[in-house]
């Protein structure tokens, strides 16, 4: 029953030397030893020596029991470890930033490695295998040996570890001031607190918590995207966060909640249940799964073996519109399982295959048990049970290792085809496709933690839409994938620098949309507007309709004053050009110019290239 017992015995015989073994008639003989241990755990020399020497009453008994329980709150104590930073090795998710992930993207695709880097986010215990957590940190650590100088410089606020267990707390900030030259208001600001809770129990099991609270106002351009995809109820809804209410006049108050546990009972299996994100792909975007849209509940299970990694994740989403909302207010549910198979076919080749279904609670329907099995194709599942009962999407992805500095990856994604569609070239409306080609130069021109970025995505018309908007691609009226829903072509350039404690981004998307003009006839650029609305079947086209072209760039800068907690202080600004061929109820041609300075607990990606 006290695993520290057999942990130590394995520790001591596999140090003991190896010898031949006695014989018996010139064969192998095998002698058993018994070596008495007394429990309660005590100090077993003098346990040996009184066992020796008399026999235990069965009252001395009770009474040495009754001694060693009333002693054991003070024990706890006793047990207490140096601080060892568990979390680098452990089952909890690295925090998915872009930028905190370019720091050791190039190790991880090395040639030869035989990693998997498309399923986001990264648990600690893989990426370690390839990059030193602990030294990295360890070389950054500055300030005095003092109390106040390690806890604001260099450690968690409060962190705890004994044999088996170990935690900490870290306070949550994100205060951010700046001006927006194209509102009407004075500033824009960001007040969010929060608290971050993670630990491990034993060597198998992690946890992590982080509640936030946030009350902000952004600028002009990002206020009314969030408005327009508002929930029934609420005025808005904060990409990638949640739905917001109002706060004061001009701003919003949106609580974050996100949580999870992690458990790898073996080395080949992960299993984690909360309420988060994730992610699929190697680029910046993805077109299979992304962390665009607000968190949601989850079930993902990891298995990695041979060449082999296979993801499977279960959530559950919301339809927040007017049409999702029940007569007592309450958002009903849908769900979205997906499949990701990752193969390392060579040393440099790495091939995926993806494929995802989203359903609806209906009066006979629930979570469909068909898509619990994390094996079955679920587009035959989909035929199966009616193809209006789900929505099935499918995707391969490619990543070649050219060398250790320079990859390609790329990504397609099918909604729905037709081949005679295609060969006779008349651009029909059910070629609902996408795909992605992006290119990654890390330590570019030899220039050490410099990695350069280049990404184009397509999507054609009506992919991940539906007849029935309730089955759309979609969780709080916001994409699963790209954050530009469909019908667009977009070119995203990115440069990521990072020396010592300072870093830099920079980043441009070139972009061209076809908008709606209103909500009588869909282009195909909203997956919330039914594909039976569209204006023909023949000669559709990208960017189709209220044709848009998007300039956006940002250049940002700053100092990482806490590696433990990703606390960081930055100032950075954004240049926005939005320009719609026609303006409408919904569609507003904006330049913008945004300033921007704050410090911030980095812990997830902002996008605010809408």
């Amino acid at each position: 029953m006290y695993d520290e017992l057999k942990d130590e015995a394995t520790r001591v015989f596999d140090a003991l030397p190896k010898i031949k073994p006695g014989t018996y008639n010139g064969k192998p003989t095998f002698k058993q030893y018994s070596i008495p241990i007394q429990i309660p755990i005590v100090n077993q020399a003098v346990a040996t020596k009184s066992l020796a020497s008399k026999s235990l009453t069965k009252e001395e008994d009770k009474m040495s029991i009754e001694d060693a329980i009333k002693t054991e709150y003070d024990s706890v104590n006793k047990k207490l470890v140096p601080y060892t930073n568990k979390e680098y090795t452990s089952q909890l998710n690295i925090p998915f930033t872009h930028s905190g992930y370019a720091k050791f993207d190039r190790n991880i695709n090395l040639v030869g490695t035989n990693s998997h880097t498309a399923s986001k986010p990264f648990v600690y215990e893989d990426v370690s295998k390839y990059y030193d957590f602990k030294a990295e940190k360890e070389a950054l650590t500055k300030g005095k040996e003092t109390l106040v100088s390690r806890k604001l410089w260099n450690e968690h606020l409060v962190r705890y570890q004994a044999e088996n267990y170990w935690f900490t707390i870290d306070p949550i900030f994100d205060f951010e001031v700046g001006k927006d030259t194209d509102a009407d208001f004075s500033s824009t600001y960001n007040n969010t607190r929060g608290i971050n809770i993670q630990g491990g129990l034993g060597k198998k099991f992690s946890f992590y918590a982080s509640v936030f609270e946030s009350q902000g106002r952004f600028a002009q351009y990002y206020n009314q995207y969030a408005e327009s995809i508002k929930a029934s109820d609420e005025v808005a809804i904060i990409p990638g966060r949640g739905i917001a209410k109002r706060f004061k006049d001009d701003s919003y108050d949106y609580p974050v909640a996100e949580a999870y546990l992690s458990y790898s009972p073996t080395d080949f299996l992960n299993v984690q249940f909360g309420h988060g994100k994730n992610f699929i792909g190697d680029g910046y975007r993805s077109l299979f799964l992304s962390d665009v849209a607000s968190p949601s509940p989850f079930l993902k299970i990891n298995t990695k073996f041979w060449k082999i990694k296979y993801t499977n994740t279960w959530m559950w989403l919301k339809d927040v519109t007017p049409a999702g909302t029940d007569a007592e207010g309450a958002y009903l549910s849908k769900y979205m399982a997906t499949h990701f198979l990752s193969w390392n076919a060579t040393k440099r080749l790495n091939v995926g295959f993806f494929e995802s279904i989203v359903w609806a609670k209906s009066q006979n329907r629930g979570f469909d048990i068909n898509y619990i099995n994390p094996i079955i194709f679920y587009r035959a599942i989909e035929f199966e049970t009616g193809q209006d009962a789900g929505n099935a999407i499918m995707g391969l992805s490619a990543k070649y290792k050219i060398n250790d500095n320079i990859n390609a990856y790329s990504q397609f994604v099918l909604d729905e085809f037709s081949l005679s569609d295609i060969t006779g070239g008349e651009k029909s409306w059910k070629n609902k496709f996408g795909y992605q080609l992006g290119l990654k130069y890390y330590n570019a021109f030899k220039v050490d933690n410099l990695m350069l970025q280049a990404e184009y995505n397509r999507v054609r018309p009506y992919t991940y839409s539906h007849n029935s908007t309730f089955l759309n691609y979609g969780h709080n009226n916001q994409s699963m994938a790209h954050l530009w829903g469909a019908n667009f072509s977009e070119l995203v350039l990115i440069g990521r620098y990072h020396y010592k404690r300072w870093f830099a981004n920079a980043k441009i998307n070139l972009g061209a949309r076809g908008l709606d003009f209103d909500n009588t006839i869909s282009y195909g650029n909203n997956i919330y507007q039914s594909y039976n609305d569209r204006p023909g079947n023949t000669g559709i086209t990208v960017g189709q309709g209220n044709k848009t072209t998007t300039f956006y760039s940002n250049l940002q800068a700053g100092y990482l004053i806490n590696p433990a907690t990703n606390l960081k202080i930055f100032a950075d600004i954004s240049v926005r050009d939005f320009n719609p061929e026609a303006q409408t109820a919904t569609t507003f041609k904006n330049n913008t110019v945004w300033f921007n300075f704050g410090i911030r607990t980095d812990l997830f990606n902002w996008y605010f290239d809408l």
